[in-house]
C-alpha cells in the first residue's frame, strides 16, 4: 500500500510539474504575440536571420501568428489531456483524439516555418523540431489507440 501512495504521489507531483511547464509555454507564446514588433528587432538585429530587408519584417511576422493559432489548439489541447489523466481517464477516445490535434499541430507548425525557411534557414531548426515532435506525439497516439482496444477488449471478455 506504501508503493501505491508513492506511485500516486509521484503522478500527481508530474503532472502538476507538467500543468506547470504548460502554464509558461503558453505565457511564451501570449509574450511574443503581443510583444512581436519587439522580438522582430531583437531577432533581426541579432543576425540570427542573416540581411534582412523591409518585407521579410511581414513574412517572419506571418510566420510567427500562423504559427500561433497551432500553439493555442496544442496549448489547449494539452491542458484539456493532463486534467482528463488527473481524473484518472488514460486510455480513452477522447484522449487519442486530443493527441492527435497534438501531433497535426506540430505538423502544422512544421509546414509553415518550412514555407519561411526559404528565407530564413534558421527555421529549419524549428520545422525539424516541430516535425519530430509531431512524429513522437503520433506514436504515442497509436499506442494509447492500441491499448485502448486492448482495454476494451478485456472488458469485453470479463
Amino acid at each position: 500500500m506504501i508503493h501505491n501512495q508513492a506511485s500516486t504521489t509521484g503522478v500527481h507531483r508530474s503532472i502538476l510539474l507538467s500543468q506547470g511547464l504548460l502554464a509558461l509555454f503558453t505565457a511564451a507564446v501570449v509574450f511574443l504575440d503581443i510583444r512581436c514588433q519587439w522580438f522582430w528587432g531583437w531577432i533581426s538585429r541579432s543576425g540570427i536571420l542573416g540581411t534582412v530587408n523591409g518585407t521579410d519584417k511581414y513574412l517572419f511576422l506571418g510566420c510567427l501568428f500562423g504559427c500561433s493559432i497551432p500553439a493555442y489548439v496544442l496549448l489547449y489541447s494539452m491542458h484539456i489531456l493532463l486534467k482528463r489523466v488527473q481524473q484518472g481517464s488514460v486510455f480513452t477516445p477522447e484522449n487519442v483524439r486530443l493527441l492527435g490535434i497534438v501531433s497535426l499541430c506540430c505538423f502544422l507548425a512544421a509546414l509553415l516555418c518550412l514555407a519561411s525557411s526559404w528565407r530564413f534557414p534558421v527555421l529549419l531548426v524549428v520545422t525539424v523540431a516541430a516535425g519530430f515532435v509531431g512524429l513522437i506525439v503520433r506514436i504515442v497516439k497509436n499506442v494509447f489507440q492500441q491499448a485502448l482496444r486492448m482495454k476494451d477488449e478485456l472488458d469485453f471478455t470479463v
